[in-house]
């Protein structure tokens, strides 16, 4: 055993040999082990005792101690004549004490272009979500990249995400296979348009999971739920891979339940928290090793936009390991407000989307200053609901581009399922009229009217919110769910309002959880 200044040990199990040399790569965040070497091609295979076409196996052990580098690099140099690489892994998880984070080690994949910021060598991420994967020219585990084998020094990447006070045991076993490497299908990739109703309300989930992470459905599961949900459209959001894109193809097009648009896409989930790339061109891979303090989120939120996509911190608030965001809104497009089933860190979601709401309107800004809000399910695995809660955006049509420009301007409400309509609007006394998302130009002191029409919402209350808080509530709806609120204002008193509905709560003047809301629609030249 050897241990070097940031006290990683390592060791192998190859032929007996006993120390590994650990080298530390650019990055202080990261560090690269000694070399795994195998016999040198199919041909020096045969010289060494291994039948052509057999297989040549591996297996490297070590400990990593808590303070571990986010990222640590295996090299494996890969020989010619390799039709397959198969990796698997285990490591322990000691019990700890309550309140300690335990053992947790990723793993993925990069290929002889090298683990360089930016992901040109990248062949697949699983996470924590598979203890073994493969990779061939004709193949890949979900999660995974096909393509041919090169020869050269591959990478597997470990990534301790938490490590229990014991230090993280793991053994990794690497097989390489020689042969013949088959030909790499050519990817086909769902159309970026669907068969929509022209300038209509369409409804979409953009944060999915399927089985190329963590999620455990597969896409035509996935595409199966959201056609019974009501969705119009849906965003792949595999966790740091975009191994799926090429397998929703076949999910899009004519159905008898309606076409669905499949936008492409993946969730970014870097330490200091996640970020859902919507929508970018088939085929984006977006890095996600760094944290806040390198400053270097920027570079990947401007990759997004460049291919195509909307840039949408998720779950903000969320309590998991890592999911807090950290890296300010200045780059976001969309924020996701509300995830998955209503929970306490969503509240604290909205309050805090409300106060950015506030400070765009007090900044004097343009009228694009402010952040719009969606809500995405996140969904996973059953029982996880697709479409729960949904996004409901007013789109010219259903293709990419229309859907995006919908959810950038805000022209958009969120609600828990497909029985939940909303129509939101602020009208002038000579018929000036404003929407969801709009504006509605009036002097400080002209009446306004604001209109809500809400059905699916059965006994629901609604609150009006406004830059001064909450200005209005409602009595319950009526059990039908179907009701008309309307309430008069200015844009002196209120520079925006936006609406709530709430399912009645038992206790006090806690809130209850949501059924629905709106983004703004702002008051005022």
């Amino acid at each position: 055993m050897c241990e070097d200044e940031h006290g990683i040990e390592g060791s192998d199990g190859i032929d007996g040999i006993g120390r590994r040399a650990l080298f530390v790569t650019g990055a202080a965040a990261a560090l690269t082990l000694g070399s795994v070497t195998f016999a040198n091609g199919a041909d020096a295979a045969d010289a060494s005792g291994t039948p052509a076409g057999g297989t040549e196996t591996r297996t490297v052990s070590g400990t990593l101690p808590t303070g571990s580098p986010d990222f640590v690099y295996l090299p494996v140099e890969v020989p010619r004549g390799v039709r397959e690489i198969h990796v698997a892994y285990t490591y322990q998880k000691p019990s700890v004490p309550a309140g300690t984070a335990g053992n947790a080690l990723d793993i993925g994949l990069f290929d002889e272009r090298g683990t360089a910021l930016g992901g040109e060598g990248f062949r697949g991420w699983s996470g924590g979500a598979r203890t073994e994967f493969f990779v061939r020219a004709d193949d890949a585990t979900p999660g995974y990249i096909p393509g041919r084998i090169r020869p050269g020094t591959w990478h597997i990447a470990l990534g301790p995400y938490t490590v229990a006070p014991q230090g993280l045991p793991y053994e990794v076993t690497i097989t390489l296979t020689y042969g013949e490497q088959d030909a790499t299908p050519a990817p086909t990739y769902p159309p970026s348009r669907a068969k929509g109703r022209g300038r209509a309300w369409y409804r979409g989930d953009c944060h999915l999971h399927s089985w190329h992470s963590d999620g455990r459905r597969t896409p035509a599961e996935i595409a199966a739920l959201a056609r019974a949900a009501g969705l119009d459209f849906i965003n792949t959001s595999d966790h740091n891979t975009h191994s799926s894109h090429p397998h929703w193809a076949d999910q899009a097009g004519p159905h008898p339940d309606g076409e669905l648009l499949i936008l492409l896409g993946e969730e970014v989930t870097t330490r200091n928290g996640h970020v859902v790339a919507l929508g970018t061109d088939p085929g984006t891979f977006v890095d996600w090793r760094y944290r806040a303090r390198d400053n270097r989120f920027g570079r990947f939120a401007r990759r997004i936009r460049r291919a195509g996509g909307l840039v949408v911190p998720a779950h903000p608030h969320a309590t998991c390991v890592g999911c807090g965001w950290k890296f300010g809104f200045g780059e976001a497009d969309v924020v996701e407000v509300w995830n998955g089933p209503y929970t306490p860190d969503d509240e604290v979601t909205l309050a805090d989307w409300d106060n950015t709401l506030v400070a765009a309107v007090r900044s004097g800004g343009p009228d694009r200053s402010w952040l719009p809000a969606m809500g995405n399910s996140d969904a996973h695995r059953d029982p996880d609901p697709v479409g729960s809660p949904q996004t409901v955006v007013l789109a010219d049509d259903l293709t990419r581009e229309a859907i995006q420009e919908g959810l950038r301007a805000g022209r958009s409400y969120v609600a828990e399922s497909k029985s939940v309509s909303l129509a939101f609007s602020a009208t002038g006394p000579k018929g000036e009229h404003a929407g969801i998302g709009g504006r509605l130009r009036v002097a400080p002191d002209t009446p306004v009217t604001v209109r809500l029409e809400a059905t699916g919402v059965p006994r629901c209350t609604v609150r009006l919110v406004t830059d001064q808080g909450v200005l209005f509530t409602s009595a319950p709806l009526p059990v039908s769910g179907s009701g008309t609120v309307e309430w008069n204002t200015t844009a002196q008193y209120a520079a925006y309002v936006r609406a709530e509905l709430r399912h009645e709560t038992a206790a006090g003047p806690v809130p209850g959880a949501l059924a629905a809301f709106t983004n703004p629609i702002f008051l005022g030249a």
